[in-house]
């Protein structure tokens, strides 16, 4: 299939598959590696996002750990303001302290209000000032439809996502915290004695599913978003304003499904691999290695990957010197013999100019050309 651009221009189409019927005004469905958005209702509209918030709660806290701003066993002081917290909770006392890590994971697992403000308060002195860098992670992660005001998703004027955004910011989460991801599949936690269950029924459901999060609010119905693993193959859903949890858990399940069942996702190019070596003149090194910034993941319609074709184009005689990096080309993919994509072709070492002999070398061999 083909589409026409301006100027009569044709690119490859992947033929259309229309999702299942979902029963929420809003939701989206992503592959992790690739980034594709797959099917989608008002993906780009503003909602609110109810619990689903602390997962950029959970990103800036997550992001202190790695940057030793926050240790898992600080003793976190429970202030009053935390304890009034309404909502999912741990039934934490003002006065006492308990581990970053437990109220972490109490965060993540059951959803509570007074763990998510008790480390706020503990980052950053005061809620507000959080969410401060809740907005400036959102920035940085180009989530630029989110705008938050309190750390737990309780509605609020101002306080918006959309089931893109949060797709997205799932897809982060996982993929710059690997090692703290399974938190996130915990079906239970236990604090003071009291054992709460995960309000993620997909965790029992099906066994590729491993979080992420689920949120409900007046103004937010009942969200969710939902990351499941099938044989290499990572996709997320997200679901905002299903009008029950048998709505949102059914959306996420069909959502997961048509997935799998319909796409394919392979990785065409590794990072920091060469895709090919280019003859280099006037460097201290003959031959330069091109290749992709970044791993290059591309998800189609399952039977369509083997009508793709790869076409590299360097540019002519490339001499050094060359930085590590630099574009020296393009990476077009093309899809049953049509235009579909293309990419940078960058150097993947710095190569310094040659000395006088293998410059001059060079300069013959080019001559001789």
């Amino acid at each position: 299939m083909a589409i026409l651009l301006s100027g009569g221009v044709a690119i490859a189409a992947p033929p259309d598959i229309p999702p299942p019927e979902i029963a929420a005004p809003a939701w989206v469905l992503m592959d992790h590696h690739s980034g594709q958005v797959l099917a989608q209702r008002n993906g780009d509209k503003p909602l609110a996002p109810a619990s689903l918030t602390k997962l950029m709660t959970a990103y800036v806290l997550l992001e202190k750990l790695k940057a030793g701003k926050l240790r898992l066993d600080d003793a976190v002081t429970i202030s009053p303001q935390a304890v009034k917290a309404r909502g999912a909770r741990l039934f934490l006392r003002p006065g006492t302290t308990a581990r970053a890590e437990e109220l972490l994971q109490g965060m993540i697992v059951v959803s509570a209000n007074d763990a998510a403000v008790a480390l706020a308060e503990h980052v950053a002195k005061n809620e507000a000032s959080f969410v401060m860098e809740m907005n400036l992670a959102a920035r940085a992660l180009g989530l630029s439809r989110t705008s938050f005001v309190n750390v737990t998703g309780h509605d609020e004027p101002g306080q918006a996502s959309t089931a893109h955004d949060l797709a997205r910011l799932t897809s982060a989460l996982i993929r710059d915290f690997p090692e703290y991801y399974e938190w996130f599949a915990q079906k239970e936690f236990t604090h003071l004695d009291i054992t709460q269950h995960n309000h993620n029924a997909l965790l029992w459901r099906d066994l590729h599913v491993d979080g992420v999060k689920t949120g409900q609010t007046r103004a937010g119905g009942y969200c969710l978003s939902a990351s499941a693993d099938r044989d290499g193959m990572r996709l997320i859903v997200t679901v905002l304003g299903a009008r029950d949890d048998g709505a949102r858990v059914s959306a996420g399940q069909k959502l997961l499904e048509h997935g799998f069942h319909h796409f394919e996702t392979r990785l065409l190019y590794a990072a920091d691999v060469p895709a090919l070596r280019v003859r280099l003149w006037m460097g201290d090194q003959s031959t330069l290695p091109l290749g992709v910034r970044q791993n290059l993941y591309l998800t189609l319609p399952r039977g369509w990957h083997e009508k793709l074709h790869a076409r590299l184009v360097v540019r002519q005689e490339p001499a050094a010197p060359v930085q590590q990096g630099q574009v020296m080309g393009t990476l077009t993919l093309e899809l049953d013999r049509l235009p579909y994509a293309e990419y940078p072709l960058v150097a993947l070492q710095e190569i310094e100019t040659g000395n006088i002999l293998q410059r001059t070398i060079d300069r013959v061999q080019l001559w001789l050309q």
